[in-house]
């Protein structure tokens, strides 16, 4: 069979099997709308049927979720700056991601789901809204969203796009279904040179070096101070388990617990995500634990969540307070074989970061984060508690690696002003982004 004809048979059985999953799909939406409810809000997007209205020739720009929302705050407001009439189309995947994308809105812009990926739903989205230019975020590829754009004309960038060894591995299995999306691409702006050369081998024609969006990340100044203020008054260190993830939490509490009682201070708890956040405070009871939640007060701690063993970071866009607080932090998703979350906030908000073995879904930050002194690896959680402890302990030793972690996040800027130059040159080309 020829490549052509064996890409067509893959995306036709890839799109037969999203048909005959998709009552499973909604299904999974409106049980996840139990805990999160703006996932149960307009579902008919979700298959590309949107209510009269769209005006044509926005800049989409779809970040799935929370984390991508927040790194494209940065290239919208560099694109904005280049191009002061740009429409927005903000779409998402996930209800923190879309509530997250509520505060990027402007007069004029819109926001909407990204549709389930099937050819039909994939169509009358892109003719519903016909933007200009479409962004996807870091690795948002969807054979049948790419294919719709290539047939309407609208050049697709991926930005911020990263692509792990494992991830590149695994697409090889699906070369027939993914390389026509990878090479439908217009650009692919990579954040490493590692990235760029495996973004080129699965079939992107054009890929640039940009750096990481993150960088750009400014942490909110008013939450830092608070997050300093609560610790003074606290009076004891605290250690912090920052984005934890499915399977981590049982050994932080076991390794912590462990601890001599005099070393242990506060350890507070941030789940990744937010539909585990009961479940990380039954874990912590289940322990004999104190629980104090961060959700069951506003601006100031009350003197009963100062007694208590854990604080429960259930509240959501508040990293920059969390990091005020803590004195080492332990990186969620890097304990586990899930590939590590994002250190780069950490750093910009001088938080030093004790990272497990894991850490492949941010492979660049990491090394750099090690070589520039801010961050330590280590084995296991069991080690890592006894090396953030042993930090939490010695302001000596835990401030050099506090000052290497803010001169880390600020060498590295710039990546949004490097981006929004190639996006903005299509913005250009098409005719968008002039005077609203």
């Amino acid at each position: 069979m020829s490549g052509r004809w064996s890409s067509r048979a893959a995306l036709g059985a890839y799109s037969l099997l999203l048909r005959t999953f998709a009552p499973a799909y909604l299904a999974r939406l409106w049980w996840r709308g139990r805990a999160e409810p703006l996932y149960r809000h307009a579902l008919a997007e979700r298959f590309g049927r949107h209510a009269p209205g769209a005006t044509p020739g926005a800049l989409w720009v779809h970040a799935v979720s929370l984390g991508e929302t927040r790194a494209a705050q940065a290239l919208i407001d560099a694109l904005r700056a280049r191009h002061p009439g740009v429409r927005l189309l903000l779409t998402h995947g996930t209800a923190t991601g879309r509530e997250a994308g509520l505060a990027l809105l402007r007069e004029g812009d819109q926001q909407a789901w990204l549709p389930y990926d099937t050819p039909g739903a994939a169509r009358r989205f892109i003719a519903h809204f016909r933007p200009a230019v479409g962004v996807l975020m870091e690795t948002e590829i969807w054979p049948n969203v790419l294919a719709a754009a290539r047939d309407a004309g609208v050049p697709m960038v991926l930005a911020n796009a990263r692509l792990s060894e494992r991830s590149a591995r695994q697409g090889a299995r699906f070369r027939a279904l993914l390389r026509p999306a990878a090479e439908s691409l217009a650009v692919a702006l990579a954040q490493t040179e590692a990235d760029a050369a495996r973004l080129r081998a699965s079939g992107v024609r054009d890929v640039a070096v940009c750096g990481n969006l993150k960088f750009d990340l400014v942490p909110d100044p008013a939450l830092l101070a608070r997050g300093q203020q609560w610790r003074a008054r606290l009076g004891r260190p605290v250690m912090l388990g920052t984005s934890t993830r499915e399977g981590e939490e049982p050994g932080l509490l076991r390794a912590w617990q462990a601890l001599p009682p005099e070393q242990r201070g506060l350890l507070l708890i941030v789940p990744r995500h937010p539909q585990r956040f009961d479940e990380v405070a039954a874990m912590v009871h289940a322990a004999g634990l104190r629980l104090a939640r961060r959700s069951t007060w506003r601006d100031e701690a009350p003197d009963a969540a100062s007694k208590a063993d854990v604080w429960l970071g259930d509240s959501m866009r508040e990293m920059a307070l969390y990091y005020g607080m803590a004195d080492v932090a332990l990186l969620g998703g890097s304990f586990a074989p899930l590939g590590g979350q994002n250190l780069i906030e950490a750093a910009a908000c001088g938080c030093p970061v004790v990272m497990g073995p894991h850490t492949f879904n941010f492979a660049e930050a990491a090394a750099l984060s090690l070589e520039a002194g801010a961050s330590l690896r280590v084995a296991d959680i069991d080690e890592g508690v006894k090396q953030a402890a042993a930090l939490m302990a010695s302001p000596a030793a835990r401030e050099p690696f506090a000052s290497k972690a803010r001169h880390f996040a600020a060498a590295h800027q710039g990546a949004a002003a490097r981006m929004a130059a190639r996006i903005g040159a299509l913005l250009s080309a098409r005719g968008a982004g002039s005077p609203r």
